[in-house]
C-alpha cells in the first residue's frame, strides 16, 4: 500500500503525518529524519493494527499541488 504522508517545517524543525492512519506521526530536526522516522511510524502502525486485529485503512489521501501568482 501507498499512504500520503503531509511534512509541515515549524519553527524547531518538522513534523509529518499520514491522514489515513490518524495518530501515526513523527517530530524531527530535518526533513531527512522526519522522512526516515515516518516511514518507520507507518510500519509500527500498520503492524499494531495487524496485531490487534483492527482493519487496515485503503490508503484514500491524495496529493495535489496548484500554483498561484506570485505578489511581488
Amino acid at each position: 500500500m501507498r499512504y500520503a504522508i503531509i511534512v509541515e517545517r515549524s519553527e524547531t524543525g518538522y513534523g509529518a503525518y499520514v491522514p489515513d492512519l490518524p495518530g501515526c506521526v513523527a517530530v524531527a530536526e530535518t526533513a531527512p529524519e522526519v522522512l526516515a522516522l515516518i516511514r518507520e511510524a507507518v510500519a509500527f502502525h500498520v503492524d499494531s493494527m495487524r496485531e490487534s486485529g483492527e482493519p487496515i485503512p485503503v490508503p484514500s489521501s491524495r496529493v495535489e499541488y496548484i500554483e498561484v501568482p506570485q505578489v511581488a
